[in-house]
């Protein structure tokens, strides 16, 4: 995958995550729809990729104003990463050259990285992790509206052991797919299916397509640190 068709494709996938996120807030008192309402015409132009560099920078003041609005990221990682990928495709289109460019992007792919590794590092130091608790924990009190069937799987603990175990060193491994582009694109499936479930199950859908959003800027760095490995 070359620069310019990762760049149109994360930015379309952006596109959709806005809209997703616009979505939730319409039968939100009339502060917040008029920051998303915007968000949402803004995104569907992105996507029919009229003046993206424009665009972009409208959305990131837009992100900020929301950001002012709740005191901050209120969807924790998500609207971070919204930010970043935001940023960072920003950036490339004010490049001044394509050196630039691909720093930007590639600034963007090795956060992405970093996002699974760091996050499997920290679980991997917490003794709640590594004896399945936290995951116990995850399951039998969720706030969100999970199913008594999910609930039980609390009363697992040898499951909740071994998937715990799968999911840490799934993430602290991660890094080592830009090794080989096939190992990259299993990686990512499996990490899009993790977000999926995670949407399924426990309503966390941000973070499903907001970070499939940076993915094709991933694939395209792989190559470009690999150029020898298709």
């Amino acid at each position: 995958m070359n620069l310019d068709l990762a760049l149109r494709w994360s930015e379309i996938l952006m596109g959709c995550a806005f809209l997703q996120q616009g979505a939730e807030h319409l039968a939100a008192p009339a502060n917040e729809r008029w920051l998303y309402i915007p968000r949402m015409v803004l995104a569907l132009l992105l996507i029919a990729g009229v003046q993206p560099p424009i665009i972009e920078a409208l959305l990131l003041l837009l992100g900020i104003a929301i950001l002012y609005r709740f005191q901050g990221p209120y969807n924790g990682g998500s609207d971070r990463m919204s930010l970043l990928l935001l940023f960072c495709l920003l950036m490339s289109h004010l490049a001044p050259t394509r050196q630039w460019q691909e720093i930007a992007l590639g600034y963007l792919s090795v956060q992405l990285v970093l996002s699974y590794a760091i996050s499997g590092w920290n679980k991997l130091s917490n003794p709640n992790w590594r004896s399945g608790q936290a995951l116990k924990d995850v399951f039998e009190f969720s706030v969100y509206p999970v199913s008594e069937s999910i609930r039980s799987l609390a009363k697992t603990p040898t499951l909740l052991v071994g998937l715990s175990w799968i999911l840490m060193l799934f993430e602290m491994l991660f890094p080592l797919a830009l090794l080989d582009a096939t190992l990259l694109n299993a990686a990512l499936a499996v990490a899009g299916l993790f977000h999926l479930v995670n949407g399924c199950v426990f309503g966390l859908n941000r973070f499903l397509w907001i970070w499939i959003a940076a993915y094709p800027c991933l694939l395209w760095f792989q190559q470009r640190v690999n150029p020898n490995i298709f």
